[in-house]
C-alpha cells in the first residue's frame, strides 16, 4: 500500500530486524535515513538495494517537500532513523505530520526502542512513565526543566549524552532528592550495562569514573504518592514551559494535572505571569 512506512531498525549489532521490517525496506521506492552511510552497512547486511535518500535536521526543510511529492504521486517511502524507533528523540514527525493533513496513509512497523529496553529492565514502575528526551545541556536550564518534573509520580525517562550523564545525574539528585534510578548504556550491544543505585550513589560513581561511551538512558523514580507539596517557583516553572506552546488556560490545566494542585490557584497564577 502506498504511505509512509516508519520502520524500527537495530539498536545495536546483536539486534535483528523482523522480517516485516525486512520486507518494508525491500518494497519501498526509496528510503529516507539520518544517515546514508549507517544505513547502507544495515542493507548490505540484508540483501536491500532499494535507494536511500538522506532527511535530517539539516535538510529536512529542503528534502521534506521532494518526499511529500513522491508520497503525494503514490510512492511507498519508508523511514528510519540509525538506530532503534524512528521519531523517538529522531527527527521525522514534521513529515508525519504533514502527511496526516495530506491524508497520506502512515504504517508503524514496530521493532527495538531504547525507551522500551529500558523501562522493562530499570526494576521501576511502568503503569505511569513519562519519556522526557535529553535534558538540555546547561546545568542552570536542566535544574530549571526538573523541577517542573519533581511532583510527578510516573517514572521518568531520558536520554543523555555519556559526556553530561555525571553533571545530569548530580543536578536529579539535587532537584529531586535521593530517588532509586537505572542508568542503562549500550543496550542490546555487546557492552550492555544496566547500573541500579540511588541518585546520590550514581551521581558519585560515575563522577569520579571515566567518561562511559554509547547510548544512555536514565529512568528515575517518581515522587512519592504523598509528595504533594509544590512550591511557587517549582509552579512558575512549569507554567513557564507550558505557556510557550498553550494558551494560559490549557498550560494552567496541564500545570495543575501534572503537579497536583487546585486549577483555580494555578490558573491565577498563569494569569498574572502572562501579564508581566
Amino acid at each position: 500500500m502506498p504511505g509512509l512506512y516508519i520502520v524500527a531498525t537495530p539498536i545495536g549489532n546483536l539486534g535483528d530486524m523482523t522480517e516485516r521490517a525486512i520486507a518494508t525496506l525491500n518494497g519501498a521506492d526509496i528510503i529516507a535515513c539520518e544517515d546514508t552511510r549507517v544505513t547502507a552497512v544495515l542493507l548490505r547486511r540484508y540483501g536491500i538495494a532499494t535507494p536511500m535518500l538522506a532527511y535530517h535536521d539539516h535538510n529536512a526543510d529542503r528534502v521534506r517537500p521532494q518526499l511529500m511529492d513522491r508520497l503525494a504521486a503514490g510512492a511507498v517511502v519508508a523511514l528510519v532513523s540509525d538506530a532503534g524507533t524512528p521519531l523517538i528523540s529522531d527527527p521525522g514527525y514534521k513529515l508525519v505530520r504533514d502527511c496526516a493533513d495530506a491524508g497520506i496513509a502512515t504504517i508503524p512497523i514496530p521493532g527495538a526502542s531504547a525507551l522500551l529496553a529500558a523501562l522493562v529492565v530499570a526494576a521501576l514502575p511502568t503503569d505511569q512513565v513519562l519519556f522526557a528526551g535529553f535534558l538540555p545541556a546547561k546545568s542552570t536550564a536542566r535544574r530549571e526543566t526538573l523541577t517542573t518534573m519533581k511532583a510527578l509520580q510516573a517514572t521518568l525517562v531520558f536520554y543523555e549524552s555519556p559526556q553530561r550523564l555525571a553533571e545530569s545525574l548530580a543536578d536529579l539528585a539535587t532537584v529531586f532528592g535521593d530517588r532509586p534510578v537505572s542508568v542503562c548504556r549500550e543496550l542490546t550491544k555487546l557492552h550492555e550495562e544496566v547500573r541500579r543505585g540511588s541518585l546520590a550513589e550514581l551521581a558519585a560513581a560515575y563522577g569520579a569514573a571515566d567518561t562511559p561511551k554509547g547510548e544512555v538512558v536514565v529512568v528515575v523514580g517518581g515522587a512519592a504518592a504523598n509528595q504533594t507539596e509544590v512550591d511557587d517557583d517549582a509552579i512558575d516553572a512549569a507554567l513557564k514551559s507550558a505557556m510557550a506552546s498553550m494558551s494560559v488556560r490549557d498550560a494552567a490545566a496541564s500545570v495543575a494535572t501534572a503537579l497536583g494542585q487546585p486549577r483555580r490557584l494555578v490558573y491565577a497564577r498563569a494569569l498574572a505571569m502572562a501579564k508581566t
